[in-house]
């Protein structure tokens, strides 16, 4: 008796309905000729909806299909569209991750030169653990009408490169779209800033509308490889010393995966990619984890230098997210031994990543940016060779509050990735791995990437770094300062309960210059520096 009542179960009644229905349809169409017209539908859909069942009932891979077949299906749809839902319709201003609506909104405005004030006070719980706010001057400057730049080049360096305080973080042509890297480019030209090309070598749109270039150089060294996959000095010198390129750049590891490599999916290997990356079409493109060029402190230093002398004396650096701090400070072991310095070192930090990374890597491997930054720059203070090298910040970077804060920690200048991706029109979708981006900012798709306008976007991604350098110019202005390189972290403090704040100067502690080469007993340093060693990134037993 029991078996005989599971038909009519909550769990398969939507499957009995439609079966009921659709005999007695079949039924009536067969007794009366007349109206098969009226429900030949409705016997195609309940039909249908039948088979459907069946099928659930029958398949082996879902478990809930099986027990509520047809109706299973909404959860599935529902659970497709749980993100737009949770987006339009209930998240609030100061929520959606990575972003919050708020930040995106502003970068939105500002894109397109629309008003970018609120009203009615701010909307952050300012007594809240880990808020952070800047202290502003009772005698606040003349805001700045230049455009703050810095030059990058070192001693080493003949051909030093100047370069805004902010700039277009990179990401490669195969990630995004030919329209995307357009636009960013021509976006560049127009407002003097700079382009990192990503990993994925200069492609012809990189090259197209003559923005300035940072060329990144990853483990597989796309553009300047040989067939193996070794690193070809002769065509990285071809490219290197194109007028466009103003600075190269040694990717290490990245924030969203460090310690990883990368894979672009065969599908996306085209005919066209494989000609800018130097690798086979249709198959995965791979960036293995480490580099074959150098596998010491030693030889990685060797290598760039020898990427500084062939792109004709150009600034020479690399980019990094901290693990292992024993690993950096071999590298500046090296620099030491060697005398040879990195022109510039990009700091990435755990919180960045425009790609696809797997979870475990995305939330628990590799250092903030904000230690990374202040770990990189106090290691280089503690050397005395702070005046040598620049430092860049590169990590969920949006507003000049961003970058005013990377600054204070030990940044010269930052790099926005996402920033300038929403500036482009992208809405957050998080499908940027599946090549089926709404806006055509990250698919290979031609109908998708069609739909971004280049003239249209470039002056998006103008207006938002022009918008974002006056609002940083603003606050420098209020805290009582002429520049950014003025920014130091007793500017800035942060809330640990609701009771307790402290100043930045007091959360991150600076070495004295020349401190780890006296000997420091600062905790942050003192294991480390004895554990670094130039000749290996293991460590000292």
């Amino acid at each position: 008796m029991e078996n005989l009542m599971i038909p009519f179960s909550p769990r398969f009644i939507v499957l009995t309905i439609c079966t009921v229905i659709t005999v007695l349809l079949l039924g009536l169409a067969i007794a009366d000729p007349r109206i098969v017209n009226l429900v030949f539908i409705p016997i195609l859909l309940f039909g249908a909806l039948t088979l459907l069942g069946i099928r659930d009932l029958l398949q082996k891979d879902h478990a809930v299909l099986r027990n509520y077949p047809i109706s299973a299906h909404l959860r599935f749809l529902l659970e497709e569209i749980r993100p737009e839902m949770r987006q339009y319709f209930f998240e609030s201003e100061k929520d959606g991750m990575p972003f919050s609506r708020d930040t995106r909104a502003v970068v939105y405005q500002r894109a397109k030169m629309v008003l970018d004030k609120r009203p009615f006070g701010t909307q952050e719980n300012v007594y809240s653990d880990g808020y952070e706010w800047m202290q502003h001057s009772i005698a606040p400057k003349p805001r700045a009408t230049e455009k703050f730049r810095i030059t990058i080049g070192g001693p080493e360096c003949t051909r030093p490169y100047s370069a805004s305080v902010f700039n277009i973080s990179a990401m490669s042509f195969g990630a995004l779209s030919p329209n995307a890297v357009r636009a960013l480019n021509a976006g560049a030209k127009k407002g003097g800033f700079a382009h990192d090309t990503g990993e994925g070598g200069v492609s012809p749109y990189h090259q197209e509308n003559g923005g300035d270039l940072i060329w990144e150089i990853g483990s597989g060294y796309f553009g300047c490889r040989t067939r193996g996959g070794a690193f070809d000095p002769e065509a990285f010198a071809r490219t290197a010393t194109l007028d466009q390129i103003k600075m190269v750049e040694l990717k290490v590891s990245q924030g969203a995966k460090p310690g990883h490599g990368g894979v672009l999916p065969a599908a996306k290997v085209s005919d066209e990619i494989s000609r800018i990356r130097g690798v086979a079409t249709g198959e995965d493109c791979i960036s293995p984890a480490g580099h074959s060029a150098f596998s010491t402190p030693l030889e990685m230093m060797a290598f760039i230098g020898e990427m500084r002398r062939l792109s004709g004396g150009k600034p020479a650096g690399f980019k990094l997210c901290i693990g292992h701090r024993w690993e950096f400070l071999a590298i500046c072991k090296a620099m030491l031994e060697t005398g040879i310095y990195p022109d510039f070192i990009v700091v990435d930090g755990k919180e960045g990543g425009t790609g696809a990374a797997p979870l475990e890597f995305m939330d628990h491997l590799g250092m903030p940016m904000r230690e990374g930054v202040n770990f990189v720059h106090n290691a280089l203070v503690g050397l005395n060779i702070r005046d040598r090298i620049k430092i860049g910040a590169s990590g969920k970077i949006a507003t000049a509050f961003d970058i005013a804060r990377a600054m204070a920690l030990g940044a010269d200048w930052c790099n926005s990735a996402r920033g300038f991706m929403f500036a482009l029109g992208c809405i957050q979708s998080l499908s940027c791995h599946t090549d089926r981006c709404p806006t055509g900012v990250t698919t290979q798709d031609p109908s998708r990437n069609r739909a971004l306008v280049v003239p249209h976007k470039l002056e998006r991604v103008y207006n938002y770094h022009h918008a974002t350098l006056h609002a940083l110019s603003e606050l420098i202005a209020a805290a009582g300062l002429s520049h950014p390189d003025e920014i130091r972290p007793v500017h800035f403090s942060h809330r640990l309960t609701g009771t307790e704040v402290m100043s930045f100067a007091r959360l991150y502690p600076e070495l004295r210059p020349g401190e780890l080469l006296e000997g420091t007993e600062n905790p942050r340093f003192r294991d480390a520096w004895m554990m670094a060693r130039a000749d290996s990134f293991m460590p000292a037993r």
